[in-house]
Parts: C-alpha cells; sequence; structure tokens
C-alpha cells in the first residue's frame, strides 16, 4: 500500500511529503490547509493534492505520513454526546509515552506532545476544549485504537491512502471496536458551560460552515 501511494505521486507530490519528516511538520502541514465542511471523505492521496481536510480526512493523512515516518497507522476516535461531532486523532508514540496529530476547526483539539503515559490521558487532555457552540463540555469516552493495516487481508483492497471508497468502511470499522466511557451520570449533569473567553479562543480562525450545530440535528 506505501509503495501503491508513492507510485501515485507527482514530483512535486513527493517533494511536498519528503518535508514531512516529523509529526510536528506533519501538524503544521494540517494546519496550513482549509477546514473542509463538505459532507464527504478525502483519502490521504486527495487531501495532498486537493489541500483541504476536515478532522477524518486530517487524521488519515496524518497516519498515512506517520506510516512513513515508521510508526504504525493508528487512529483513535473521541466520543462525544449526541450533540456534537466525534474527533478522530492519528496516534504515534515515542519513547514509551503517546502524542497525536489532527485537523481540527477548534484550536484547542489539534497536536499533542508524546508525553502522555496511556491513552486516557492524552484523550483527557482534550476535554477542556472539546465543547459545542452552546458552550457545553461534550467528551464522552474514545475508541480503542485502530491499526489500518488491521484491516488486512482487505487492506490491500482497500488501498484507504489512494482511494476514498474504502472511508466509508474505516467509520464502520470505528463504530465496531470497543469503546472506553470516561464519566459518569453525575459528571455529566454537572459539568460547566465553557467560559466565554475559552469558547472563543477556541473558536479563532474557524470556518463557521463546519460547526456542528445541536440544534439542527
Amino acid at each position: 500500500m506505501v509503495e501503491a501511494f508513492q507510485q501515485a505521486l507527482t514530483e512535486s507530490e513527493r517533494q511536498a511529503m519528503a518535508q514531512l519528516t516529523t509529526p510536528g511538520a506533519i501538524q503544521a502541514f494540517l494546519d496550513e490547509l482549509p477546514y473542509s465542511a463538505e459532507p464527504i471523505y478525502r483519502c490521504p492521496l486527495r487531501v495532498l493534492r486537493e489541500r483541504i481536510a476536515h478532522c477524518f480526512d486530517g487524521a488519515l493523512f496524518a497516519a498515512a505520513a506517520l506510516r512513513g515516518l515508521g510508526y504504525p497507522p493508528l487512529i483513535l476516535d473521541i466520543v462525544p454526546s449526541a450533540r456534537d461531532d466525534d474527533h478522530l486523532l492519528a496516534l504515534y508514540k515515542r519513547d514509551g509515552h503517546w502524542g497525536a496529530v489532527a485537523k481540527s476547526n477548534f484550536v484547542g483539539l489539534r497536536f499533542r506532545e508524546p508525553i502522555y503515559r496511556t491513552l486516557r490521558e492524552l484523550v483527557l487532555s482534550y476535554f477542556e476544549q472539546y465543547y459545542n457552540v452552546e458552550r457545553e463540555k461534550t467528551m464522552r469516552g474514545y475508541t480503542v485504537p485502530l491499526n489500518l493495516d488491521s484491516l488486512h487481508p482487505a487492506s490491500d483492497r482497500l488501498d484507504w491512502m489512494v482511494s476514498d471508497e474504502p472511508m466509508e468502511r474505516i467509520v464502520q470499522r470505528l463504530d465496531e471496536i470497543r469503546r472506553v466511557s470516561l464519566l459518569t451520570p453525575q459528571m455529566i449533569a454537572d459539568l460547566l458551560l465553557v467560559d466565554e473567553r475559552s469558547y472563543q479562543a477556541g473558536l479563532m480562525g474557524v470556518n463557521e460552515a463546519g460547526l456542528h450545530r445541536p440544534h439542527d440535528h
């Protein structure tokens, strides 16, 4: 699959990928892309070519780029309440500690340094920044990591790095794998709204069209 991705690249695309030599460089690349409000998924190759992504597209692109650096292509889905969208992370581990690369419409839901001893620690580092337009803190849990190599032998057919066709299958697989709950009902009932300054800071540079609006669903 990596070979198919490399073979599909133009010379300028190869040069662009060659610049992504660290997780931080991958994050910087994603941060430069406009946030997509379109209800479609883009494979990593399409993200590279069209230079646009939402959180799902961005996480898969990051997983592909991390794979090129020798990391396994791991993704993890942060699970919210029914009043918000999921958020996908591309995971990497350095010296026994977890970090993440992510594309988000919200400032605080992007990169994490590899300093977290457990996935629970990593996910909870997003908690205060994980809120909706009603200022409700909406994180409720997360999935165990999905290694995109685990799609074998189907992965050779799916070819998720160069084709949009496998994207729905990946979404389906994320819905199937085990989830870890983080909050009790009492914790949820006691949650405060996000304060106005934090709310506004998190929305700096936001694409309004890409915001999940609970009253619309």
